[in-house]
């Protein structure tokens, strides 16, 4: 009894340690409104965030306000307000890239989730909304011991326009209701507006923020560097109609639906206009989405406005531009260096910068910086312990199983019977690498390979490079390479993308897998005793039609940038322990894409000048694989079970009165038979419920993603050939059928823009469909 007593109080003073050295840790950090400074009414948690800000205001010089428009925001010592870094990132899970995170303290890692273009793959709202919770949980808890701020610049809910675009990556992919979904989950998980307070025990505050999000880059933001065109000076000019219906939605719905608190305006101009000095742009934003929450540029994009762009004739105009556009801080140094000089200069007043100020110190408030002691607040319990923890790695394990995704699988040669004890040679130059991250990783929480993963199933595992890095350049390495797969029974090749191919600053300019990996690729499979596994790292869409048409290579395997648990995920997966779910997010284009112009941003097709169009929505062009393929080891049916068959719309003029849209006149106007959105009365009341039947026909249960699609009737130039109205993914059980609705809302679904960028619902019959299975609803006039 004595020895169990011992140990327990062993056990309990290494807690106290623990307990006191991390809020120790907390405690050392400087924060607003401490004793003597504790008075001043913006300390007061019972006021208005409104009044607190404007009080912090009031009290401010000149110079003082000044060092607040930079990310690296100064202290205030005569009023105990503390520097603050408001740079950190979170894209997929706590990052290295903004100064106001560290890894050097009590917290060396943090959960990396897979990169976004994967997370896309799942077609999974809930396991969006949960990554950005255990997000939001490992950045609290990273703040509180001193290791990050709370303004973090994610989620980047960019188009993936151009498959060579270094960061498509770090987007959910090509089309806009899709990005605009993700981003809605992202902002909500992170930010705390719905759920993620059971975490500490606290009701949901719509005012209060958890963590603070922030959607970018605003807007029409996809090339980086592409022959002489760079994101620091590159025009983007974008069609009334493009900017509607498949620039802008993802950021309507981050502010709409998500309530995002910031705003990241991008490097590049937007017809002529650099957009973090677009009053148009910024405007849209504050006045008609109703953006409440603080707007950045991206770093040193104002320092762009006059040295990249030349859009203005000095330092000072840049400033009085962006102030005035309605942006509030810069990423950079420039407004510090330049405002005061605006200022005696005329171009702006002191007025302008309390503007912006006030945004800036209410998200502040929102996140409690101006309440005392955050250790002592609803979140200052959260610490080391709820980082890495095993709900978030087993969390970013099912997100890597969800988003692989299975393009090919000839006779159904996957999955691979694990108990016959067969022997696996793993091959190439990727499959050692632990860096799975992609672009804005953090440091991972456990460090394993695809190769390491493998290993934990196979029984006999050997391996070879073939060549010697990513760029393979050379093909020494392949006959070790040959030798080893020859006495293998079966063979995973591993060939893809990293970051010295694809990433921030750096496009790509061929779709071909790098160097000889094609070669590499071919050659083992003719070597091989069986059909070979192909997989494929990267973000980016590859040109693997050789690949696909060759019958020595069985299954092929896009496994992005899977994070931290990749590994485990992809031989779950290969072993059959996992029924691949994964849907792509985006089109897979064949080489000959890289001959359309990079900066054109049409996204309608143009036979007459011989330009194929982009995404799923207008390509008209050949497709390696499409947008929404991906395969399973079931097979599924799909039945609907419910959907109107016609939908009456009627429109009330401003006497009341009925009028009837299908007259001559209307005819004539506008050439075709649809309703401009905003003349109808009655969309809210259009939204209607599609119930589907799915069977699962094979003999392995497994999660599904089912897609509805639309097909409108031809009514103007420019209609898209088809689009995403919804998609619910589900778990199947084999040989049963389960059910699942989709809300549809055919304002918004059903509808796209104009050539004057007017949101028009098209008459006539809309043809839904699933899979192979189709059901047209009819939109009538009365």
């Amino acid at each position: 009894m004595r020895k169990q007593w011992a140990r327990s109080s062993m056990m309990m003073f290494v807690l106290m340690l623990f307990i006191v050295s991390e809020t120790a840790t907390a405690i050392s950090n400087d924060y607003s409104c401490k004793f003597p400074h504790h008075s001043y009414p913006f300390c007061d948690a019972s006021l208005p965030t409104l009044a607190r800000a404007r009080s912090i205001v009031s009290l401010l010089t000149l110079p003082e306000k000044i060092l607040f428009l930079s990310n690296n925001a100064s202290s205030i010592p005569r009023l105990g307000i503390p520097a603050y870094q408001w740079w950190s990132e979170s894209l997929h899970g706590i990052a290295l890239n903004g100064p106001g995170v560290s890894f050097n303290g009590t917290i060396p890692s943090a959960t990396s989730f897979p990169q976004v273009i994967l997370s896309a793959a799942s077609f999974n709202r809930s396991l969006w909304f949960r990554t950005a919770a255990a997000i939001a949980r490992e950045a609290r808890a990273m703040f509180n011991v001193g290791q990050a701020g709370l303004t973090f610049w994610a989620p980047n809910i960019n188009i993936f326009r151009d498959p060579r675009w270094g960061r498509g990556q770090e987007t959910p992919g090509e089309d806009p209701m899709l990005a605009s979904a993700y981003a809605v989950e992202y902002v909500r998980g992170l930010q705390g507006i719905r759920g993620i307070h059971d975490a500490v025990g606290n009701d949901d505050d719509d005012d209060e923020l958890m963590v603070s999000a922030c959607c970018k880059h605003f807007t029409a933001y996809d090339l980086d560097m592409w022959q002489q065109f760079a994101r620091y000076n590159f025009n983007a000019v974008v069609s009334q109609q493009d900017l509607e219906d498949t620039y802008q939605p993802p950021f309507r719905g981050c502010i709409q639906q998500g309530k995002a608190s910031c705003l990241m305006c991008s490097y590049n101009a937007v017809n002529d206009v650099p957009a973090c000095a677009s009053e148009e742009l910024l405007g849209l934003a504050r006045d008609k989405w109703g953006f409440k929450g603080y707007i950045t540029s991206d770093c040193d994009a104002v320092a762009t406005v006059y040295e990249s762009q030349k859009y203005v004739n000095s330092s000072e105009d840049a400033v009085a531009d962006v102030l005035k556009a309605g942006m509030d801080i810069d990423c950079g140094t420039f407004m510090l260096r330049h405002t005061e000089h605006a200022i005696e200069q005329g171009k702006i007043k002191e007025e302008d910068i309390d503007r912006a100020l006030l945004n800036l110190f209410s998200v502040q408030l929102r996140l409690g910086l101006f309440d005392g002691d955050p250790i002592r607040g609803q979140f200052g319990k959260l610490g080391s312990k709820d980082v890495c923890s095993l709900e978030h790695k087993t969390l970013a394990l099912e997100a890597a199983r969800q988003g692989i995704v299975l393009l090919k699988n000839d006779r159904k040669f996957l999955p691979l019977n694990r108990d016959i004890g067969a022997s696996l040679a793993v091959i190439g130059p990727m499959a050692t690498t632990t860096k799975l991250g992609g672009g804005y990783s953090g440091i991972p929480c456990s460090l394993t390979s695809l190769y390491g993963g493998l290993g934990e199933f196979a029984e006999r595992i050997s391996f070879s490079f073939g060549c010697h890095d990513v760029s393979c350049e050379s093909d020494n390495g392949f006959g070790e390479a040959l030798d080893t797969a020859k006495q293998a029974d079966f063979v995973v090749v591993v060939v893809g993308l990293d970051a010295t191919q694809e990433t921030e600053d750096h496009d790509r300019v061929s779709l071909l897998l790098p160097g000889k990996q094609m070669d590499l690729v071919s050659y083992v499979a003719d070597a091989s005793k069986n059909p070979v596994i192909l997989v494929l790292i990267g973000g980016g869409p590859l040109d693997v039609s050789f690949a696909e048409e060759n019958n020595k290579i069985g299954s092929i395997l896009w496994v992005g940038y899977p994070g931290e648990a990749g590994g485990k995920a992809l031989a779950e997966i290969i072993f059959g322990e996992f029924n691949p779910v994964g849907r792509l997010p985006m089109t897979w284009y064949p080489e000959a894409f890289t001959n359309v112009p990079m900066n054109d941003m049409n996204m309608r097709a143009d036979p007459s000048r011989g330009y194929p169009g982009r995404t799923y929505r207008f390509y008209t062009g050949s497709r390696v694989y499409g947008f929404g393929h991906g395969l399973s080891y079931s097979h599924f049916s799909y039945n609907f079970l419910s959907a109107p068959s016609k939908i009456s719309l009627s429109r009330r003029i401003k006497d009341g009165s009925r009028k009837r849209l299908l007259y001559q006149a209307r005819k004539e106007v506008y050439g075709a038979d649809y309703v401009p959105i905003n003349e109808l009365q009655n969309c809210n009341s259009l939204s209607f419920s599609v119930d589907i039947s799915v069977t699962n026909l094979g003999d392995l249960d497994g999660s599904h993603v089912v897609m509805l699609f639309s097909k409108g009737p031809k009514v103007v130039d420019g209609s898209p050939e088809t689009q995403l109205v919804g998609f619910s993914s589900l778990h199947t059980v084999a040989n049963k059928s389960t059910d699942t609705s989709i809300l549809v809302h055919p304002c918004e679904h059903l509808s796209f823009a104009d050539e004057q960028g007017r949101r028009i619902l098209p008459m006539g019959h809309h043809t839904l469909s699933v899979g192979d299975v189709e059901h047209i609803v009819s939109i009538q006039i009365y």
